[in-house]
């Protein structure tokens, strides 16, 4: 799970500041202010760790990637090519990753790890790694640093406290870092204790692996979907593959829980179930057209009594809204799953009640054992806000720790970021201007029209 985020030079961003990031992270602000950015940025991360060129320190992508950025100088603030894009990832590992210093048999523990990296544009323009350093973490204080830097066309490499030592007769130069977290395998093979640093680089790439995003806009239902028994890692960033991935999870035999303590279910039915506390339907399933075939149908009973129809033929809603379900519980535990809009299309009390399917997610077990899924969220959604608020008042449901909320708005100096102050009551104590509109505005413009009319009539 992330912890803390921090990006500088980045599109709308000069500077996001230090950002904590919760198990349930929701990001409000109008539209164009700078939110989806930052989603974008961690997708791009993304497929450069998926990325077979280990040279190129950012995939800034192409029609074909998961995100496409465009030109380096197009993501950099202000679009200034001389700029230095910086970011920083603090994230919580599964467990405690020890480092053993083998000549004094002390060892470095560490219980989150830290990614520092910095970017600039090369003689072609393009993104070039000028320096990354690692820390491992323990209780919040740093246990272990790791600095490699470019220094023209080499590297160099420092370790602090533990000191690396030279394998025998592999003294020569270091490479310069690789991809944007990457030491070369010619770097490693020249001391006799760097075999930790294999370890740092697996762990960004367990969390980039693990890293997924649904856009805002869904794809319309089908009345027939193909699947072939194939298990996608995703619902798609449109929803594309939602009837895949809620059937490759049922074939699993996944079975869910809301939180601990809470009644088991298979993934269907714990997904039907949702649904339909919702609000949204009376009973959902997922069959095959005929027996041996490969194309489903998802057939919906809207109200007790009523027949069942297919997805198509029920209000639009519903198919916008399964995607973000089902992707909440099928990615793998420990995911970070970032979502745009999941309200979208969806009744005011829908929305509202998607705050405690999202709260589920962050708490849901699954086969008895903690899934530990963090959700990052942009919403507008104000009746999302008042549900969360009322369910940290309630105590039972979340804790204030476990959420953070902020407000993004575009000034003068770029976007800017604001943590909005949460007390355990569920109060907001700095609430911006214009939050969600400016509502006494709207009634005082409205009395002011309904008295002209009055006066006009009474002429």
């Amino acid at each position: 799970m992330l912890t803390r985020l921090r990006i500088e030079n980045f599109k709308p961003w000069q500077d996001t500041g230090d950002l904590r990031l919760a198990p349930l992270t929701v990001i409000f602000g109008p539209n164009s202010s700078g939110k989806s950015s930052l989603g974008h940025f961690l997708l791009a991360l993304k497929q450069t760790v998926l990325s077979p060129d280990r040279r190129n320190a950012l995939r800034l992508g192409d029609r074909y990637s998961l995100i496409d950025l465009g030109t380096f100088q197009d993501c950099l603030y202000g679009h200034d090519i001389e700029k230095t894009l910086k970011f920083s990832l603090r994230w919580k590992l599964p467990g405690v990753m020890e480092v053993l210093d083998v000549d004094s048999a002390h060892s470095y523990r560490g219980d989150e790890l830290s990614l520092d990296a910095q970017l600039i544009a090369d003689s072609r323009g393009q993104p070039q790694t000028s320096a990354f350093s690692y820390r491992l973490l323990m209780d919040g204080r740093s246990a272990l640093e790791v600095v490699h830097r470019r220094n023209g066309g080499k590297g160099e490499l420092r370790c602090s406290p533990l000191r690396l030592k030279h394998a025998s007769g592999r003294k020569w130069p270091l490479d310069p870092p690789e991809k944007f977290y990457l030491f070369t395998a010619r770097t490693l093979s020249r001391y006799q204790n760097a075999n930790f640093l294999v370890e740092f680089s697996l762990a960004v790439e367990n969390l980039l692996e693990n890293f997924f995003y649904l856009g805002p806009l869904r794809k319309h239902p089908q009345r027939v979907y193909a699947w072939a028994g194939d298990t996608p890692p995703d619902v798609g960033q449109d929803g594309e593959y939602t009837i895949a991935a809620l059937l490759a999870a049922t074939a699993a035999k996944r079975m869910l829980n809301r939180a601990p303590r809470k009644r088991r279910a298979h993934f269907d039915r714990f997904i039907a179930e949702w649904l339909a506390e919702m609000g949204l339907i009376h009973s959902f399933k997922v069959v095959p057209l005929a027996a041996g075939r490969k194309e489903y149908e998802v057939l919906i009973q809207v109200h007790a009594g009523s027949p069942e129809v297919k997805l198509t033929d029920v209000g639009f809603g519903i198919s916008q809204v399964l995607p973000p379900l089902v992707q909440a519980f099928y990615a793998p535990p420990r995911s970070v799953i970032w979502m745009e809009q999941p309200e979208i299309h969806l009744h005011p009390s829908v929305q509202a009640n998607l705050a405690d399917v999202f709260i589920s997610a962050v708490k849901a077990n699954e086969n008895g054992k903690p899934r530990d899924v963090q959700l990052i969220v942009e919403s507008h959604s104000e009746y999302f806000l008042t549900r969360l608020q009322r369910r940290i008042a309630e105590g039972e449901h979340i804790s204030l720790d476990d959420v953070a909320v902020y407000f993004v708005q575009h000034g003068a100096d770029g976007a800017r970021i604001e943590p909005l102050q949460l007390n355990e009551e569920g109060e907001i104590s700095n609430w911006p201007e214009h939050f969600f509109g400016d509502e006494f505005g709207e009634i005082a413009a409205r009395t002011r029209a309904a008295m002209r009319r009055r006066q006009e009539a009474a002429r």
